[in-house]
Formats: C-alpha cells, structure tokens, sequence
C-alpha cells in the first residue's frame, strides 16, 4: 500500500509539470483530429443508420408508442445519438489509450527515471514491436470481454463493476509492459506481474473509473447539442490526460518496484555468498589447526631447554 499511494502522489505531481502537459498534447492533437473527422464525415450517417436499425426492431414499436404517450414525439431521434455514443465511446477510449502508450509512454518513462532512477540499470526487456503486439493482443481481449459482458450490464450492480474492471486490466496490461519494457529483461517483467499483480490491476482499476467520467460530458455533447462542439473535445482532453495520468502512476509504481525487486535479490546474493564463506573457513582452517596442535604434542618436538 505504500508503494501504491507513494506512487499516485508522484504521479499527480509530475501532471502539472510543463514538461508532461506538453507531451500530452500529441496524442490529445491526434485523437481530437479523429474525432473531428468522423463528426463532420460520419455522424450524420451513422445516426441515420442507428435510426433505421431501431425502426426496424418491432419490439420496440411499443415502447415508442408508450413514451409518445407521455409526450416524447420521436424517441428514437433522441435515443439513435446515445447508441452512436455508445458505440464510438469505447473506440475513442481504446484509441486514447493506445496512442498515450505509444506518443506518450517512452517519453514518461525517460522524464520518471532521470529525475528518480538515473541509476537503475536499462536492460531492454520488451521492443517497440513486442510493446505493438503486446498492446494489440490485449485490446482485442479486452474488446472481446467487454461484448460478452454486455447482456450482464442490465443487472445493476456488475454496470458498475464490469466496465471499469475490464479497462482497468487493459490499462495494467498495456502500461505496465510500456513501464518496463526498456528497463526491465523479460524475466523481471514477468515476475513483477506476479508480485505486484493487485497492486497493478488496483491502478488499472481507479484509473478505469476516472476514465469513466469523460463518457458523461460525450453524452452530454449529445443531449444539449449546442455545446456540442466545445463537450466533446472536453471529453477526449479528459481522457488523454487520465491515461497520462495513469502512465505515470505505472510508470512510478513499476520502477520503484523494478528496483525494490533487484535490491532483495542482491541483498540475497550477498547473503548466500557470505554464508558460503563462513561454510568454507572452517573447513579450510582445519587442516592447519591440526598441525599445530599434532606439532605441540609431539613426543619428538625437541624442547626449548637443554
């Protein structure tokens, strides 16, 4: 717990430097590009084609005709924005995430381990084509857990849990390769996933609530379609500043942890080679205790007096 709370300190310090806000920017530049794009391009398309696949459900003729009752005229005209932000919501964040692990996360890294581990050695673990394929692998798990979790999203409580906990061990995936793929050698990488597997997936886990609260405010860009244009690069700043964020408690977090797990083990090594000697010298002073003590027993010493 220590570790985990002296990191998150560390990382929320070092988001108000001038040094990372700028490094955030390329990724928030990219990611708001894409997204500017895809409104002036696509949005009216994708609402029509989201419209016309409600229409075409005769389940939810009914419903239509109850919220007409109520006095909603046309509820799918407001229902079709929602699902479009709902579908275009996860894309957003996975592309957030990928491109501040690959924009942002090595630039982090080098600024995290100047200032706090100059001296913590770089023994290249991972490429940026092994951190690529890493990344992939696990957002295409990720993609797939999280469509086969839908239909649990109806139960109230596991809404709340499913989602984030599934971004969270994304998030812990992704970063934590990135932290140590330069530092640490595949053997150290590997073992500190299993020593500090709840420490990481508990980062992944807040950092997948926080990134939560950017999908109200792209909602809201829906709803009061006047702020459109100002909520929703809002939103996509929110996101790429809670991955930053993110990337430098990992980043923290993984090479603190990096250099704990060297110092136990050369405090070890250390141990079992001055156990080794204290084994050794006995057995090696042996033989010239006995002579001594077989030469000062000796009936045929000659004495020190005549």
């Amino acid at each position: 717990m220590g570790l985990l709370l002296d990191s998150f300190w560390r990382a929320s310090v070092y988001c108000l430097r001038p040094r990372v806000i700028l490094i955030s920017t390329l990724p928030l530049l990219v990611i708001a590009v894409l997204a500017c794009g895809f409104s002036y391009f696509y949005w009216d398309a994708s609402v029509a084609a989201m419209r016309g696949l409600l229409d075409s459900f005769s389940i939810l003729a009914g419903l239509w005709s109850w919220l007409q009752g109520w006095g909603v005229a046309d509820a799918a005209s407001v229902v079709a924005p929602l699902m479009v932000v709902a579908a275009t919501a996860p894309l957003i964040v996975v592309a957030s995430l990928l491109l501040v692990g690959v924009l942002s996360t090595p630039a982090l890294v080098r600024l995290v381990a100047d200032r706090r581990f100059p001296d913590l050695e770089r023994r290249q673990g991972g490429s940026f084509f092994a951190s690529v394929t890493w990344a992939l692998g696990s957002t295409v798990l990720a993609l797939v857990a999280l469509v086969l979790s839908i239909p649990l999203w109806f139960v109230p409580p596991l809404v709340l849990v499913l989602p984030p906990l599934i971004w969270g061990w994304l998030t812990y995936r992704v970063m934590s390769f990135d932290a140590l793929s330069e530092h640490a050698s595949k053997e150290e990488r590997q073992e500190l996933f299993k020593r500090y597997r709840s420490g990481l997936l508990g980062i992944g886990v807040v950092t997948g609530y926080l990134g939560a609260a950017p999908s109200i405010v792209w909602a809201s860009g829906v709803i009061f379609a006047a702020a459109f244009l100002v909520l929703i690069p809002l939103a996509i700043w929110i996101y790429t500043l809670v991955f930053v964020f993110s990337s430098l408690w990992f980043t923290h977090y993984c090479l603190a942890a990096l250099e704990r797990l060297r110092h136990d083990k050369a405090q070890a090594a250390q141990r079992t080679a001055d156990l080794a000697i204290v084994e050794v010298t006995p057995s090696a002073m042996q033989p010239a205790a006995l002579l001594a003590d077989e030469r000062s027993t000796s009936p045929d010493r000659p004495s020190a007096h005549p």
